[in-house]
């Protein structure tokens, strides 16, 4: 396998707070080939927005620590100043923010919004950077583009909002998308619109895409590789494949057993986690995951390092549970993957 393109070592992000130290991001590892789509999953507040926000550098801040490695093609990002991040942030590495309706600017046109950025990295007259503006918005799907680039953000709905958001995380031509939460304020109609053209422009631009997000019916969509994040922790990985047919963590159990299936019986509810996410400032020793855990045991009291536990080396995991209990452990009765049995 090549060089990846984006390469994440033991990341750790703490932020200092009045009640203490908060770790909102534990040890993540992971690395991003090009032209693929990872999708980081999880319960909000897990630490899905901190990783994608600590790659671009935008959590830097005196009550904020650091540790580990983020490289772009070996070049080292983590703890960089601003002067080195700035011409990577829209050019090599571009963020689409979870919520389109206070992502933009409310007082400048949407093509000026665009054309700001274009001329903060590009050398080009206004008109040219219009001009790309322009077919940004008409590429993304925005009807009649020239027209549609003089109007304010309170005249474009939801959806296109969004897709303004996406052109403009376009408009240098980024090796790196990262979309949080990008369909989350949208209806399921322009979600499916949305995906489509993530899906889309990964294929003709071979654009790399690390998509945030707690909806595994998006996932499924669009994903190639799913990371699941719990307390900070990346607790399991793996293709898309391996994650939806092969789990091997009892949380993705979990998260996969909290969503409805057509072929379910009306009377069958649905499996949930009982209790809350820990603390970050003052976590549970050992596995992160046992309080909730119905399945958790004395060794769980050590935290498990996040390996392979089965046959292919890139399925990754961290529970102790032994393998060959697992399968049995996770079905329920009715077919569904989840923790506990429905009563």
């Amino acid at each position: 396998m090549s060089e990846p393109l984006l390469s994440v070592r033991d990341l750790e992000v703490s932020f200092r707070t009045e009640g203490g130290l908060l770790q909102a991001v534990g040890g993540v590892s992971f690395d991003l080939q090009r032209g693929e789509t990872l999708s980081i999953v999880g319960e909000s507040g897990c630490g899905k927005s901190v990783t994608a926000m600590t790659l671009m550098g935008l959590t830097s801040g005196p009550n904020t620590e650091f540790k580990g490695s983020v490289k772009l093609d070996g070049q080292e990002l983590l703890g960089a100043s601003n002067e080195v991040m700035r011409p990577i942030r829209g050019d090599r590495m571009s963020m689409v923010f979870q919520n389109p309706m206070t992502s933009l600017n409310p007082v400048h046109r949407i093509g000026n919004q665009i054309v700001e950025q274009i001329r903060a990295h590009r050398d080009v007259s206004k008109k040219e950077a219009m001009a790309r503006a322009i077919e940004l918005l008409d590429a993304v799907g925005v009807p009649d583009a020239a027209a549609r680039a003089r109007a304010y953000p309170h005249e474009f709905s939801g959806g296109m909002r969004q897709r303004a958001m996406i052109a403009m995380a376009l408009s240098l031509e980024p090796e790196i998308l990262i979309a949080d939460e990008p369909t989350t304020a949208l209806d399921v109609t322009i979600q499916a619109q949305i995906l489509e053209l993530l899906k889309q422009l990964n294929r003709d631009f071979n654009l790399t895409v690390i998509l945030i997000t707690h909806d595994l019916g998006v996932v499924a969509d669009i994903a190639d590789r799913v990371g699941v994040m719990y307390a900070g922790r990346l607790v399991e990985t793996g293709t898309l494949d391996e994650i939806f047919y092969d789990p091997q963590h009892p949380y993705t159990w979990g998260l996969l057993g909290s969503v409805p299936r057509i072929e379910s019986t009306r009377q069958a509810r649905l499996a949930q986690i009982e209790g809350q996410p820990p603390s970050l400032i003052d976590p549970p020793t050992g596995c992160r995951f046992r309080d909730r855990c119905p399945h958790a045991f004395d060794k769980c009291g050590v935290e498990p390092d996040l390996v392979s536990r089965v046959a292919d080396p890139s399925h990754l995991d961290r529970c102790w549970l032994e393998v060959s209990e697992r399968p049995a452990l996770r079905q329920l009765p009715n077919g569904l993957i989840g923790l506990a049995s429905p009563e």
